[in-house]
């Protein structure tokens, strides 16, 4: 069985926005899904919802994306009629809890990382996905199955840079992980970069969950209750069902890590 750890991005890489409380934090979000899944399930069953949702046809398929849905805007204007918004909501739920798949979500507080390091600071980015492909490749292990990793494509310029930060930790590995460890259980040194234009439906699953889990990561931080929202909604199923946990049901430090 071969996996693949679709991740999405939420927030700003950028140091110097640390100290803009609506750029303090970033947040990377890893699904994990067993690729045979993914043909028989996941993709069938998300243009299923499309179709008969939205009007998705296979020659123009529609692209999920979270603010959209979120706000109702075209293509998904039929979502301003309330019953509507709650049939889709209850069967996207329904959705995310029968598919099979890991979640792992990293979350960094810029304006902390700022603080504490005063001359040594990590890159964001690439201290978010250090630490979320350490996690992945130990849940790889512990399964002894192998996978690979796809992304988002950001454009040219942050294409290179996360194309550059994962072959950067399969090729040195990290004081955590060796890169034998690295190499053993992911096929691929190249990290998989594709437009969600594409219809990857690992890609929308993830757009779907990221911002969901980050505020349930940040909730759980801040030790306050998960948002009475759809999302929170989505952030309590993670909890209960998906989040990648120790042997003993921990979720913080193997689902969920907070940096620094």
């Amino acid at each position: 069985m071969k996996y693949r750890m679709y991740v999405d991005e939420v927030g700003n890489p950028d140091l110097n926005a640390s100290y803009d409380h609506r750029h303090r934090h970033l947040s990377l979000t890893g699904v994990i899904i067993e690729l045979g899944h993914v043909v028989a399930q996941v993709f069938p069953r998300l243009e299923d919802l499309k179709r008969r949702f939205f009007g998705s046809h296979p020659d123009n398929p529609i692209i999920l994306h979270r603010k959209d849905l979120v706000n109702a805007r075209p293509p998904f204007q039929c979502l301003r009629d309330p019953p509507t918004r709650t049939k889709f909501d209850s069967e996207l739920l329904q959705l995310l809890a029968e598919l099979d798949y890991v979640v792992i979500t990293v979350v960094i507080d810029k304006q902390a990382h700022v603080e504490q390091y005063r001359v040594w600071r990590y890159d964001p980015y690439h201290y978010c996905m250090k630490v979320l492909l350490e996690r992945y490749v130990m849940w790889l292990q512990g399964i002894r199955a192998e996978g690979d990793v796809m992304a988002e494509s950001r454009g040219g310029k942050e294409d290179r840079r996360l194309k550059a930060s994962f072959l950067g930790l399969t090729e040195a590995g990290t004081e955590h992980i060796g890169v034998e460890t690295f190499q053993r259980w992911l096929t691929s040194k190249q990290l998989k970069v594709k437009p969600k234009s594409n219809n990857i439906a690992g890609l929308q699953l993830a757009d779907v969950i990221a911002h969901p889990s980050f505020k349930a990561v940040q909730a759980r931080r801040g030790r306050v209750a998960l948002p009475n929202t759809f999302g929170g909604r989505i952030a309590s199923l993670l909890e209960e069902q998906k989040y990648r946990r120790s042997p003993n049901g921990r979720i913080e430090g193997w689902g969920t890590k907070w940096l620094p």
